[in-house]
């Protein structure tokens, strides 16, 4: 077996590369997120002050459902606000998701990831230099191209904290034991 970011039939080459990238990142995820139990999923770090890996996977979901609406021109239905939001509460902050399987964290994320994958048949390469908002109240600016990256970007990011996180549980049950 061999690493490589090629689109999937249907797909310009720089659109399938930068859907592979994002597509790799969320097999990566569940690879970090194979186990764990759903005590360590809704883990919340030291001191329960940080986003646990339920928060943080239905928030790479949110968001990149978010990206999918605006690769399609179409706005994010009610209906997928309030069955996959909201962004942040109303502290600013990630909403608070405890119970949820991880099992259903990543059946959300691959309805997502599908439909990211028909959106990206629909897209040229030249589409990409397509600009949209994006923001929590619109304010900011970038091309498809660029929003493309920043789903696998962020996805990266936030494996980072659920890395940190299962290094905390770790050493948190070692020290119960």
């Amino acid at each position: 077996m061999y690493f490589d970011l090629q689109g999937e039939d249907g797909m310009t080459p720089v659109v399938g590369m930068l859907y592979s990238a994002v597509r790799e990142n969320s097999r990566r995820m569940q690879s970090i997120t194979d186990g764990m139990s759903q005590v360590e999923v809704d883990y919340r770090g030291l001191h329960d002050k940080f986003n646990s890996t339920a928060q943080l996977i239905k928030h790479i979901t949110y968001v990149d459902l978010n990206w999918v609406y605006r690769i399609m021109r179409q706005p994010l239905p009610a209906s997928l606000i309030e069955q996959y939001g909201p962004m942040i509460d109303a502290n600013n902050k990630l909403p608070m998701v405890k119970g949820v399987p991880l099992s259903t964290l990543n059946s959300n994320y691959e309805v997502v990831l599908d439909r990211l994958r028909e959106a990206c048949k629909q897209v040229t390469d030249a589409d990409l230099e397509r600009v949209v908002t994006f923001g929590h109240e619109n304010e900011k600016k970038a091309t498809l191209r660029w929003g493309l990256w920043h789903m696998a970007d962020h996805s990266r990011y936030h494996q980072a904290q659920v890395n940190q996180l299962r290094r905390w549980y770790r050493e948190k049950l070692k020290l119960n034991v």
